[in-house]
């Protein structure tokens, strides 16, 4: 008979996005690793996105329990104005997106959301939870606990049931808590920052194993207690790229998921610019392929460099959309959140980058963990915001080989240049060479880590 794991988990299709990928990946691989995935998920959440196509990830054997939850979002919407910025974004939101800076409303109610809405505005779900999944796991016994965060307040039922019902418990940060590079933004009253410390700490302590997705951020957790800290990363699903895109004749740079102010890569932009100014075949062949959510000043940015005519505006697409637009790049995107402290973070479409098989530009800290990550597997480099230098180079060698793969696909098939089917293949370092060390990306594929997962949970077992 398989084990069970409860997995508790605000994010559950049809949500989309990235966030919700790294469960539902997980949970269509378990049962075969032996364990049934239970879950325990809102029945009435606040989504920004929606992809119904990562419903049918979902494996047969998954136990799914939904109970409804009461947030602040629509009082916000109703108190504020239909016709207001008043969505989810504006209540997490710390940048100024407007030109005169936030409303006296946005900073009203990121202020009510920092200081009364404690670890987050998910937090009235947590006592609910806990008298439900209590009478539940009595009915329904599970092995093991996981809880999956942000949203933080989860961790907070799993403390509870731990503590109360003796079942392991796993807190899983996909983010860190108070390392996350807005937090130190929230206008937080002291003894409320204070609270947040003390919270980390307290999840951080009682928990059977901790559970974090990059190095660097279980580097700064094994560092804070004795509890055992792990790391799984991220990854892909080598299913989703089981299938070949032809090229359509262009130099493809995209992007794909959310595009956010704090990641507008400036210098990448004046770059491409003065390569259109240089070179007029370049210009006529650049695409700068966009898809997923971008903010308003990436358009303005592109605008203002003169690259309105290469900017393909794909939308929001479902993830096997997604996949297709990976699969045809010539260049792939990787600008991260423009803040020290993003070092931590490994973004979960870096994988899928890594899968997609093309050249990875990744923009952000030279020695955080998504450079490890590209220096490791050879699939890219990592160059700083401001660094001009190091951005040509790479584009210029990723151009070079794409101009000498159209002009040798022309000549031997006897076509118009362009024309022809592009092969994914190694990336490239920045001096054009082939780099990609292999079996370096097999390691991310999301089979093999439901593999250690499981042994994870086996191991929480055991103690």
């Amino acid at each position: 008979m398989s084990r069970r794991v409860l997995i508790i988990t605000y994010y559950w299709p049809p949500c989309g996005g990235s966030g919700v990928q790294r469960w539902v990946k997980f949970a269509k691989y378990l049962p075969a690793a032996g364990w049934q995935p239970v879950i325990y998920t809102p029945e009435n959440p606040e989504y920004q996105g929606i992809d119904h196509s990562l419903e049918e990830e979902i494996p047969p054997e998954a136990e799914i329990v939904k109970r409804p939850i009461i947030e602040p979002y629509g009082i916000y919407r109703k108190l504020m104005g239909h016709g207001s910025t008043t969505d989810m974004k504006v209540l997490t939101s710390t940048e100024d997106e407007t030109p005169g800076g936030k409303s006296w409303k946005q900073r009203l109610s990121l202020w009510v959301r920092s200081n009364l809405f404690v670890p987050d505005p998910r937090v009235g779900w947590v006592r609910p939870s806990v008298r439900f999944l209590k009478k539940y796991l009595r009915e329904h016994p599970v092995d093991v606990i996981v809880t999956t965060s942000p949203p933080q307040s989860l961790h907070l039922i799993g403390e509870r049931l731990h503590r109360e019902l003796g079942i392991p418990w796993i807190p899983d940060f996909r983010d860190p808590w108070t390392q996350m590079y807005w937090f130190k933004r929230m206008p937080f009253l002291p003894c409320v920052e204070r609270r947040h410390h003390r919270l980390e700490q307290r999840v951080l302590d009682n928990a059977s194993a901790v559970l974090t997705v990059t190095p660097l951020m279980q580097e700064a957790y094994a560092a804070r207690t004795h509890t055992p800290v792990a790391m799984i990363t991220n990854g892909y699903d080598a299913e989703d790229f089981a299938q070949t895109v032809q090229s359509d004749g262009f130099f493809n740079l995209v992007h794909t998921g959310l595009f956010p102010v704090d990641g507008n890569p400036h210098a990448l932009w004046k770059v491409l610019a003065e390569k259109c100014a240089a070179d007029p075949v370049f210009a006529a062949r650049l695409r700068i392929r966009l898809a997923g959510k971008t903010d308003r000043n990436i358009y303005a940015s592109l605008h203002a460099a003169g690259l309105d005519g290469n900017v393909v505006d794909c939308g929001y697409l479902d993830h096997r959309a997604t996949v297709r637009e990976q699969l045809g790049a010539s260049v792939l995107l990787l600008p991260l959140r423009n803040d020290p402290d993003y070092a931590l973070i490994l973004p979960g479409k870096l994988f899928e980058y890594l899968a997609a098989g093309h050249p990875v530009l990744g923009i952000g800290a030279p020695d955080g963990a998504m450079a490890r990550v590209l220096a490791d597997t050879g699939a890219g480099s990592c160059c700083a915001f401001d660094d001009e230098a190091g951005i040509r180079t790479f584009l210029d060698a990723a151009w070079a080989r794409f101009a000498a793969g159209v002009a040798h696909a022309a000549n031997d098939a006897g076509v118009p240049s362009g024309s022809f089917a592009e092969t994914r293949g190694y990336a490239l370092s920045p001096e054009g060479t082939p780099a990609a060390t292999p079996g370096a990306v097999e390691q991310y594929e999301r089979q093999a880590l439901t593999r250690r997962l499981a042994e994870l949970l086996e191991s929480v077992i055991r103690k």
